[in-house]
């Protein structure tokens, strides 16, 4: 069985396209949250700031974060948010080093 695969993707907006990334990456956790292997997709912004924000993700597998990163909800958001980001996602990827409380030890 594999690891579930933790992810954390920061994005920051060009001045102006804050509402617009926000009501984008909105609309979409739904159907992500209804993908294959989502255990976790959760939205947040970088506090006491406007326009960057944080997705934090836990997949079951490689292969549910691959099939997400290539399906519809990912293909739309992407279109949408093309010209509204000032550059690629930072995408960074955890690996767990649980301790102590199992639920409390580990994302």
């Amino acid at each position: 069985m594999s690891e579930p695969v933790i992810l954390v993707a920061t994005m920051v907006a060009k001045p102006g396209q804050e509402e617009l990334i926000e009501k984008t990456l909105t609309a979409a956790l739904p159907a992500v949250h209804a993908e294959p292997g989502c255990l976790l997709y959760a939205l947040h912004r970088k506090a006491d700031t406007t326009g960057e924000f944080v997705m934090i993700e836990k997949w079951a597998s490689r292969e549910a974060l691959g099939a997400h990163m290539k399906g519809a909800a990912m293909r739309e958001t992407g279109i949408a948010l093309a010209q509204a980001l000032a550059g690629p996602p930072d995408m960074v990827f955890l690996d767990a080093l649980p301790a102590g409380d199992r639920d409390a030890g580990a994302v």
